[in-house]
């Protein structure tokens, strides 16, 4: 066999590539037949004409049919051939889009945009508490003889014992009498410096014996029941010779609410108390308080060899608590403790018409930072014109406890022990 004959005997019946020439094919043109024609006659075999064949209908569908061949082998199953996929994935899967990463530029825009909404609200919450605040017309005015102002800024904290707010079924739980009017439960005088010091605390004994401008000789707390703040605040100026730059007061109704808008204060009960004047019983030990709880705590005058110097200090206690925790960031970025509690503490103080939102925020901050707590020094009793008895105060020591203050300095160490 020669090699023409082995090369054509090799190549596959489907390859489309012209044949080599054999010895005696001649030249051919391109549309020539592969074989040479025998000559001298017709061609042994005719072409089939256009009438021989007949159309075929379009399939209606694929075939179902076996017979399909993959890689030269048979295909087994009746399912159409589907293309190749990764593993994994779903056949009418769509195709994969690459991910897009975001770039520093477009997370900077997220973040700063996150901060502006954040400042907004904040704003918008500072203006809508500033609104919400009830100002005392007049409680701080000018008179003849008002103390200097002095560094520093001095707030008069006081809690009164008013029923404003409360039914009848409120009084009978919260156990707060039937009284009429109101008077002072609780007064403090709280000192916030101007460098890095400490704020001071003083408990004002509300039994304290005290000269009332205009009124003679008599219990501190009776300034207010004539009164009210205005003539309290001058009376305490007057007697301490510090200038009060603000002033807020809170009722019955308004402390249950602030305490139950935070959850509750945890308080560290120094001793079993039972009181059923003030509607309590607290077992000794660390607890949480409700609103009514804590106020039958800072109320009851159970406990100690001078039950009313033991209130002062609980009432000091609770309000650096309650501060405390209305202060914390879990209360203050969750806005359903935020909220309610903004809601109650407009709604349950009232303030000097010149304090605003900003002095509130600084208040809060003072009381949060661990301020130093102690009670005006006193010395014995004091009989008074309008009967009964009142506390007397160490006066040398209580004038350098408030010169102190004025003069925006530490309180001396010997007056806190003392006191």
């Amino acid at each position: 066999m020669s090699e023409d004959d082995r090369t054509r005997a090799m190549r596959s019946p489907g390859d489309a590539r012209p044949l080599p020439p054999r010895r005696g094919d001649g030249l051919r043109s391109g549309g020539a037949p592969a074989h040479q024609v025998p000559s001298g006659g017709a061609p042994t075999h005719k072409l089939p004409g256009a009438s021989q064949y007949s159309e075929a209908p379009p399939p209606s569908e694929p075939p179902r049919g076996g017979g399909g061949r993959v890689y030269g082998k048979e295909r087994a199953g009746r399912s159409p051939m589907r293309p190749l996929r990764s593993k994994g994935e779903p056949f009418d899967a769509p195709p994969r889009q690459p991910r897009r990463r975001l770039s520093g530029r477009t997370i900077v825009k997220i973040v700063a945009g996150v901060l502006v909404a954040l400042l907004v609200a904040a704003v918008g919450m500072f203006f809508w508490i500033d609104s919400r605040l009830a100002g005392i017309e007049g409680v701080l005015e000018d008179y003849e003889g008002r103390p200097a102002d002095t560094p520093g800024t001095n707030w008069l904290l006081v809690g009164s014992d008013s029923r404003k707010g409360l039914s009848a079924a409120q009084r009978k739980k919260l156990a707060t009498g039937k009284a009429v009017g109101q008077r002072t439960d609780s007064m403090m005088l709280l000192h916030i410096p101007e460098g890095g010091d400490p704020p001071t605390l003083v408990s004002l004994p509300r039994d304290s014996a005290v000269t009332i401008p205009g009124k003679g000789r008599d219990k501190l707390n009776s300034a207010y029941a004539i009164g009210g703040g205005k003539l309290l605040a001058r009376t305490v100026e007057t007697v301490t010779g510090v200038r009060i730059d603000n002033y807020m007061e809170i009722g019955f109704a308004g402390f249950v609410d602030i305490v139950d808008a935070v959850g509750g204060v945890e308080i560290n009960v120094r001793a079993d108390v039972d009181d059923p004047k003030a509607g309590l019983k607290l077992k000794k030990g660390t607890q949480m308080l409700s609103g009514s709880q804590a106020l039958g705590y800072v109320r009851t005058r159970k406990g100690g060899a001078l039950p009313d110097f033991e209130r002062t200090k609980r009432q000091r206690q609770f309000l650096g608590a309650v501060v405390k925790k209305a202060a914390s960031p879990g209360v203050l970025i969750n806005p359903f403790t935020s909220i309610p509690l903004a809601m109650s503490a407009t709604d349950a103080v009232e303030v000097d018409s010149d304090t605003g939102a900003f002095d509130m925020l600084s208040l809060g901050l003072a009381m949060g930072d661990s301020p130093v707590t102690t009670v005006v020094p006193f010395g014995g009793t004091e009989a008074i014109a309008g009967g009964g008895e009142a506390i007397k105060w160490d006066r040398a020591k209580a004038l350098a406890l408030f010169e102190a203050l004025k003069e925006d300095k530490p309180v001396p160490k010997n007056i806190i022990d003392a006191a």
